[in-house]
């Protein structure tokens, strides 16, 4: 079945951003909380649960206040390290071009399903070239748990779009076993690209219902478009 809804994470599908995220959790984390905090694993992870992560470190509370004040640091730190350079960021082989080409066809609809805060995906998307694409999308400030972002995405896009996706319509496209959970949580097929830390033998073994090296694999468009 071709997929009418097209879900991507960002970090390690679309764009590497060359530690440039990472630098600005831990500037943030030390600017807020004066420590270095825990060893950060990224790999399908939410911001929301970073945090989490972090705050448990410290034996401190999570409310709205540390969210608040933790968020602005790292977005501050975030987008100027994008702009400054200083890190070997880039665009993955292939994703502008499958974006391209996704946004000639009326019948698809593409969108964000990212561990990234709303305003985080922003700042990546703008800086690399790619937030004409996304008109919407599922957020890690939506929810700690990447499991439960699935129905989120699905509601936006149905408003996006003005009609319903069913999961068996919808791809989410990641690089990561937990891109592959997410989608199976939520009844969808998974595009697993092994561009990121994990292999295409584990993104296997993790159940994806295809694995790709990279989104240039000519066919992606064959099999789900």
């Amino acid at each position: 079945m071709r997929a009418r809804l097209w879900l991507f994470d960002i970090d390690g599908t679309l764009v590497d951003t060359g530690g440039a995220g990472m630098r600005a959790l831990q500037e943030a984390t030390a600017e807020c909380f004066g420590g270095e905090g825990p060893a950060l694993d990224l790999a399908g992870s939410t911001d929301l649960g970073v945090l989490a992560g972090i705050l448990a470190h410290f034996d401190l509370d999570h409310g709205a206040a540390e969210e608040d004040r933790f968020f602005a640091a790292y977005l501050r730190h975030l987008e100027q390290h994008l702009a400054q350079g200083g890190f070997p960021g880039r665009v993955l082989p292939g994703a502008a071009e499958l974006l391209d080409e996704l946004a000639k066809r009326g019948d698809v609809t593409v969108g964000l399903l990212t561990g990234n805060i709303a305003a985080g995906a922003g700042a990546k998307m703008r800086h690399y070239g790619l937030d004409r694409h996304f008109a919407f999308g599922a957020y890690g400030c939506d929810h700690a748990d990447r499991n439960l972002l699935g129905p989120v995405a699905l509601e936006r896009a149905a408003v996006h779009a003005g009609c319903g996706f069913s999961p068996e319509e919808t791809l989410v496209i990641g690089d990561t076993p937990k891109d592959i959970a997410c989608a199976k949580a939520m009844g969808a097929r998974c595009l697993a690209v092994a561009t990121g830390k994990f292999s295409a033998e584990q993104l296997r073994a993790a159940g994806a219902d295809r694995v790709v090296l990279g989104l240039d694999d000519p066919g992606i468009l064959a099999e789900f478009a």
